[in-house]
């Protein structure tokens, strides 16, 4: 396939995505653990399809619309790991006739109005704040649980399945020690909550979902199910915090280089803040990294100019496939954004080999967010994979 990369887009590795989700689904295995990966960081059937060959027959979804989407590629056992949102009821009870659907709720007033409003059974997670404290329930408050677990004994319809979290502190840690040092007290939290209650509710499960810890915990004591995402493409704050290694991740959005500022020791790419979003995290030169910025692999510049790296090069020309290529040093970075420029700074020797015309890989900081902003994917070998496309509805 001739492949011409002509404006930001989203690339794709296959083969380490597919080596990715296996490893994941065989520590799930080793820990006998549910594996119930999250697909909103990829959202796209295409690659669902890579999770299903690995045995995958459940998900999480972090929206109804994401949920009527997989449901529609036959995904049948969807949990949407957000609070539900009550307005969504009429789709709520279409979705929950077709599939087996999985609600968080995380207050009792949710609980009342599913109670009322259901109309087809639908299994109901309370969500508990471990340690994140973005919405859920402090499992330290048993009283505020056994309100909610009243109320849902009223509703024909709501079957308890237990309770769910997302530590997401993990992605804050400084360390792989600090990661298990977080990922500890999140079990001893969730350890407790099943104690309390599995003696009423013997079934209840515990599940955990956050990518930091489900790479490189293996202490998986009163847990259930595991529902990670981003690992199956990985990024750049993954691999800061040694979640992965630069060669776990699976993706790098290529862009054009359009302007050269060598008395700055800057190029700019067409590549900003709609394509990367402004993710960012404090580099060791404690400024601002929207970005890492990659060579890509290959043997011809597409820039107009005879000038070659070493064993890279930024253009496709004349190429068949995608290889994706040497990171730059600390010292060259995406610096800053705006809609659609990227401004990459860095040092002389490697700026000033970089020409108007040619590509550049950039690692974004968050993959979920870059992958959200595309309308679809290219896989390295130049093939179009399609995703959800955003819509009104």
């Amino acid at each position: 396939m001739d492949v011409n990369v002509t404006k930001p887009t989203f690339v794709v590795d296959r083969a380490i995505c597919r080596r990715n989700i296996a490893r994941m689904a065989a520590k799930a295995r080793a820990h006998n653990l549910k594996f119930r990966p999250h697909f909103k960081t990829h959202q796209s059937a295409v690659v669902g399809e890579w999770f299903r060959e690995a045995g995958v027959t459940a998900i999480t979804v972090s929206s109804l619309s994401m949920a009527r989407y997989f449901a529609s590629a036959g995904w049948n056992d969807i949990t949407i790991a957000f609070p539900v949102n009550l307005r969504e009821i009429g789709d709520i009870n279409r979705l929950a006739s077709e599939i087996s659907l999985n609600l968080l709720v995380e207050n009792e007033i949710s609980m009342n109005f599913l109670v009322k409003k259901l109309s087809a059974p639908v299994g109901i997670y309370i969500e508990a704040d471990t340690g994140y404290h973005r919405t859920g329930v402090d499992p330290l408050k048993p009283r505020v649980i056994d309100q909610m677990l009243e109320v849902l004994r009223k509703g024909d319809n709501l079957v308890f399945r237990g309770f769910l979290s997302h530590s997401g502190q993990t992605y804050s840690a400084r360390s792989v020690d600090d990661i298990h040092v977080r990922h500890a007290d999140v079990l001893l939290k969730t350890r407790s909550l099943k104690n309390h209650y599995r003696e009423e509710w013997p079934g209840l499960e515990i599940s955990l979902g956050d990518t930091p810890a489900c790479s490189v915990c293996n202490n998986w004591d009163s847990v259930d199910e595991i529902r990670p995402g981003n690992f199956v493409f990985y990024d750049l704050m993954q691999l800061s915090l040694g979640a992965c290694s630069i060669d776990d991740i699976a993706v790098r959005v290529m862009c054009p280089v359009v302007s050269k500022q060598i008395m700055r020791n800057e190029v700019v790419v067409y590549g900003g803040a709609v394509h990367l979003s402004k993710e960012f995290m404090i580099g060791d030169n404690g400024k601002r990294s929207y970005g890492g910025v990659c060579l890509p692999g290959g043997s011809a510049g597409a820039g107009g100019s005879d000038h070659h790296f070493s064993g890279a090069v930024m253009g496709l020309k004349d190429r068949n496939d995608l290889i994706f290529g040497k990171i730059l040093s600390d010292g060259t970075w995406v610096a800053g954004l705006s809609q659609e420029h990227g401004i990459i700074r860095g040092t002389f020797d490697e700026i000033r080999m970089i020409y108007p015309g040619d590509l550049l890989e950039i690692i974004p900081v968050h993959s979920c967010l870059a992958a959200d902003l595309a309308g679809y994917y290219l896989t390295t070998e130049g093939d179009r994979i399609e995703k959800i496309r955003k819509s009104s509805d």
